[in-house]
């Protein structure tokens, strides 16, 4: 007689076959000694197992899902190069804008890797545990196949081939590196709401979708392709991230005030650390998808609005200063660009100033502002470069200490006057941008009183020495052709000959 067929299990039961059965209570050793940080932050669990998943993915089909994916990715790569896919793009000063993420944002992938690694060692849940561990993959993954893409570029162009040095220690990309130095020196909790939540679920479509969908407008087939590779990825890291809020809220009534000064914080810090995403959209991309207010109405306001509505029954509430960000989404690609535009000699990547026709999209995309606030300073720089003066800001700018952003940006209200508070800790005075920073630094002033701030460092002689090129030498940058004005750059006139050497085949 034939044996009866055993059932097969569903999805659902062999992912809690494959995923829940990972913990044990542990017998010679106490449980927070072994777990000894996802308690210290005051966050309450009651029961680990609550935990949901709802991708419930487990290895073979990660595995299997990532390499069909890795073999799509590098299809395109290899045709991308084969075609000297670099001709194809709409104008050599696109590429800028890819030096700005491979030194801003792919370091960033690589240190999301090694924390959500450390989370899948220090979570005692084996929920969150597999899916932190999943995550390091995928972020692992993300900054590998984004060095790939960007790889061909660097063969034809300048200001690649160091960018993890360059991440180090350069002034601006201090920015988004003191972004993840602060949330990997918190708890796992508060990791988890800066990262899986305020980063991937409320703020990841501000970076992603414009940056890729402006890759396609401009012919970047291959960061195209890198970008739809990660979208699942993110689709999941997004589900992470609210499924951590909502755990952490439906455990205990006590997590909520915890919980909301964490979403507080760190929705101000992705709202400044995107201000150069923000510079990207409006003023280094040749062919322009939407201005930055138009992504920040779409991705926050409408998007966002809805997300703290639904949560609203957990009794969390929008961001503080949310309505502060959307004011500033008016000013912030403006100023961030003219702060570039001054400190160029010491950046790398070039700048330029509007054209005529690129004013005039800012001027309708920005109807309240561009016009009354910003078209005289560039039209007045412009006059200053045909005269033989190029303006260059040689003074080295004051900080805010929580951000780390050049003190450019206005009071809210009032777009004349620099937003500039301070507070005293220990006898010295800080120095901050905004309420929000100034709020941050305050609640953990022991945290953000020891920022390396580079502008400090250079005048402390920490940065290679006492003018710009010892500085620059130290930075690794060329001077001249990996800094200064896109106009008359090494990349621009490499450009301009292999379009006249096409023009001159087709011919």
């Amino acid at each position: 007689m034939t044996p009866p067929r055993k059932k097969k299990m569903n999805l659902k039961q062999r992912y809690a076959l494959m995923t829940r059965g990972l913990d044990w209570e542990t017998s010679y050793q106490k449980m927070d000694d072994v777990f000894p940080y996802d308690t210290f932050e005051g966050i309450k669990i009651t029961d680990w197992s609550k935990w949901e998943d709802p991708f419930r993915l487990t290895m073979d089909a990660y595995w299997k899902y990532q390499g069909e994916k890795e073999r799509k990715l590098y299809a395109v790569l290899d045709s991308f190069a084969q075609n000297n896919g670099q001709l194809g793009i709409s104008d050599a000063r696109y590429v800028n804008a890819i030096k700005l993420f491979l030194t801003g944002v792919t370091p960033l992938e690589y240190q999301a890797h090694r924390h959500f690694a450390h989370l899948g060692r220090h979570i005692r849940g084996a929920g969150p545990r597999v899916a932190a561990q999943m995550q390091s993959l995928d972020e692992l993954r993300h900054a590998q196949t984004q060095i790939h893409t960007i790889s061909h570029y660097n063969k034809y162009f300048d200001g690649f081939a160091e960018f993890p040095h360059m991440h180090d220690r350069v002034w601006y990309l201090s920015v988004p590196k003191s972004f993840f130095d602060d949330a990997c020196t918190a708890g796992p909790f508060e990791f988890f709401t800066a990262i899986s939540f305020a980063f991937e679920y409320v703020l990841t479509n501000l970076l992603f979708v414009p940056f890729m969908s402006g890759a396609a407008y401009n012919g970047d087939l291959a960061t195209v392709t890198f970008g739809f590779s990660a979208q699942s990825d993110e689709a999941r890291h997004m589900t992470l991230g609210i499924e951590v809020i909502k755990f952490m809220l439906e455990q205990h009534p006590d997590n909520l005030p915890i919980v909301q000064k964490w979403v507080d914080k760190w929705f101000w810090r992705g709202h400044k650390m995107l201000g150069l995403v923000a510079m990207m959209m409006d003023y280094m991309l040749p062919k322009r998808i939407m201005s930055w207010k138009e992504a920040w109405e779409i991705y926050f306001t409408e998007a966002g609005g809805a997300l703290f509505e639904d949560l609203s029954r957990y009794g969390l509430r929008v961001p503080k200063y949310a309505d502060i960000a959307t004011e500033e989404a008016e000013h912030i690609s403006h100023q961030n660009w003219a702060i570039f535009y001054q400190y160029t000699q010491a950046a790398g990547f070039h700048t330029w100033l509007p054209t005529d026709e690129e004013m005039a999209w800012l001027s309708e995309k920005y109807p309240n502002t561009f016009d009354k606030y910003y078209r005289p300073r560039f039209e007045m720089w412009r006059e200053m470069e045909a005269k033989g003066e190029r303006f260059y800001n040689n003074a080295l700018p004051q900080l805010c200490q929580t951000c780390q952003i050049p003190m450019g940006y206005t009071e809210p209200g009032d777009p004349t006057k620099i937003g500039f508070r301070s507070t005293e800790y220990k006898g010295e005075r800080y120095h901050f941008c905004s309420d929000g920073c100034k709020d941050i630094f305050e609640n953990e002033p022991e945290k953000f009183a020891q920022a390396w701030l580079p502008v400090h460092q250079i005048f402390q002689g920490n940065c290679g020495g006492a003018d710009l090129g010892d500085v620059l030498k130290w930075y690794h940058m060329d001077n001249g052709t990996d800094n200064l004005d896109y106009s008359g750059s090494p990349d621009q006139q490499q450009w301009d000959a292999w379009q006249a050497a096409r023009k001159k085949v087709a011919g």
